[in-house]
């Protein structure tokens, strides 16, 4: 077993996210779309009002075959249901692949959910690549529902451009 400490991010972890970020996009084949900066994340996390908030797990360099010793991390936020109120979500989550299997992941989870009961939240909730099966199986082991399927929700997107076009009018 590993030994790792979980922790908030901190401003100097700024370039470790963005690889995971990048490592991430990278495994659901979509690293093309990350255009996020250093800049950005530093930005957007750590001012006076932050859009995200961030744990990251690390080991002991000698623990890590590369030369990282962050090596997962969990982006979240706040938001708001109208029929349930508060919701933690969950909007990235992802450990190194050496690392899977090791309990980092529950452990990250058991504190977002810690999290979530703290600040009296109703729920967590947060997508899955269907093609993801051993996500899929991870969160399920822990009790959470498929809504897309059990509900039948679609998610949507409204891109950059197309907000431009609607503010133009």
């Amino acid at each position: 077993m590993a030994s790792f400490i979980l922790r908030k991010a901190e401003p100097n972890d700024v370039s470790d996210i963005l690889r995971l970020i990048k490592e991430l996009a990278k495994f659901e084949e979509m690293e093309e779309k990350v255009m996020l900066s250093e800049k950005e994340l530093l930005e957007d996390g750590f001012g006076d009002h932050p859009f995200y908030h961030c744990l990251v797990a690390e080991v002991p360099r000698e623990q890590s075959s590369e030369e990282y010793t962050v090596i997962a991390f969990a982006m979240y936020y706040f938001t708001y249901d109208p029929w349930i109120g508060k919701l933690l979500y969950l909007e990235d989550f992802y450990v190194m692949q050496e690392f899977r299997g090791l309990g980092i992941g529950s452990q990250i989870l058991r504190v977002l959910s810690e999290t979530a009961v703290k600040t009296r939240c109703s729920g967590m909730h947060f997508l899955v690549a269907e093609n993801n099966t051993k996500s899929i199986e991870f969160y399920k082991r822990r009790g959470a529902a498929d809504l897309s399927s059990e509900e039948g929700w679609r998610l949507f997107e409204i891109e950059k451009e197309e907000l431009l076009k609607m503010t133009a009018k």
